[in-house]
C-alpha cells in the first residue's frame, strides 16, 4: 500500500476541447452561450473550494476508503467528462470533490511521516502555477502542434510508468528507481515534474483558445477542471520529491 500511495499517475488528459472549438458550436452568438475567461477563471475557482472541502474532511479523517474513492471516483469523471464534454457541468464538480478525498488522505500520509512537508509542496505547486504562467504570458514557451504532441506523448508515458507500477505494487514488482531516494529516483521526480509544469501551459492555451472559438459555456468547467487535474498531480509529484529529500538525509 505503501507504493502506491506514493504513485499518482496524471488523469487522462484529452482533446475534447479542440473537437469541440472545430464543431457548429463555435456559431453561437449569444454571449450568455459561450466561454468567457472571466466564466472560465470563476468555474476553475469553484472547483478549487469544492476540492478543499473534501480535501479537509479526508486529511481530518484520513482512510485508505477516501483515497481508493477519492482516486477512483475522480478518474470515472474525467473519463465522462471527456467522452461527454457537455456534461462537464455536473462532472467536473464531482471530479473535484472525489479528488479531494484522495488529496486529503495522501496529504495525511505524507504529513504523518515529515513534518512541514504538506506546506512545502501547496507552497512550490502555486510557485510553479505562477511562473508557469508569466512564461506563457510572455511567449517564452509558444503552444504549437509539436510541443503539445511532445508534451502528451510524454504524459502518457509516465501514465503507463504509474499504471505499471501501481499493478507491480500488487504482484511484487517496482518499477526500477522509480521511488528510489537516490540521485536517479530524484531525477526522476524532477523530469516528471517538469512535465507536468508544461501542461500547465497546455491549460492555459486551452482556456484561451477556447475564449477565441467562442466554445459552448459548458467547457468552461471542463477547462477548469483540466488546470485542476495538471495541479493535482503537480501537487503529488512535489510531495513524492520532497519525502525522497527528507529520505534520503
Amino acid at each position: 500500500m505503501s507504493r502506491f500511495l506514493e504513485s499518482k499517475n496524471p488523469l487522462i488528459k484529452d482533446t475534447a476541447l479542440d473537437k469541440r472549438i472545430n464543431t457548429d458550436d463555435r456559431l453561437i452568438l449569444d454571449s450568455s452561450e459561450v466561454m468567457t475567461m472571466e466564466g472560465a477563471i470563476n468555474k476553475t475557482l469553484m472547483l478549487f473550494g469544492i476540492m478543499m472541502v473534501t480535501t479537509l474532511i479526508s486529511y481530518i479523517m484520513p482512510s485508505t476508503l477516501f483515497l481508493w474513492v477519492g482516486m477512483l471516483g475522480g478518474l470515472a469523471a474525467v473519463i465522462f467528462a471527456s467522452i461527454k464534454p457537455h456534461t462537464s457541468a455536473v462532472a467536473a464538480p464531482v471530479y473535484a470533490a472525489f479528488e479531494g478525498l484522495f488529496v486529503g488522505a495522501i496529504s495525511a500520509y505524507f504529513a504523518y511521516q515529515f513534518d512541514g512537508i504538506v506546506f512545502q509542496a501547496v507552497s512550490l505547486t502555486f510557485g510553479t502555477l505562477f511562473t508557469m504562467l508569466m512564461i506563457y504570458k510572455t511567449g517564452i514557451i509558444k503552444v504549437t502542434a509539436k510541443f503539445k504532441l511532445g508534451v502528451m506523448m510524454a504524459t502518457g508515458a509516465i501514465m503507463l510508468m504509474y499504471v505499471i507500477s501501481i499493478i507491480g505494487s500488487f504482484v511484487g514488482f517496482n518499477v526500477p528507481y522509480l521511488h528510489d531516494n537516490g540521485l536517479i529516483g530524484i531525477g526522476i521526480s524532477l523530469a516528471i515534474i517538469a512535465v507536468a509544469a508544461l501542461n500547465l501551459i497546455i491549460d492555459f492555451d486551452a482556456f484561451e483558445k477556447g475564449v477565441e472559438a467562442r466554445a459552448p459555456k459548458y467547457m468552461e468547467w471542463f477547462v477548469g477542471m483540466g488546470l485542476l487535474v495538471t495541479l493535482v498531480w503537480l501537487y503529488v509529484e512535489f510531495l513524492r520529491l520532497l519525502s525522497k529529500f527528507a529520505a534520503s538525509e
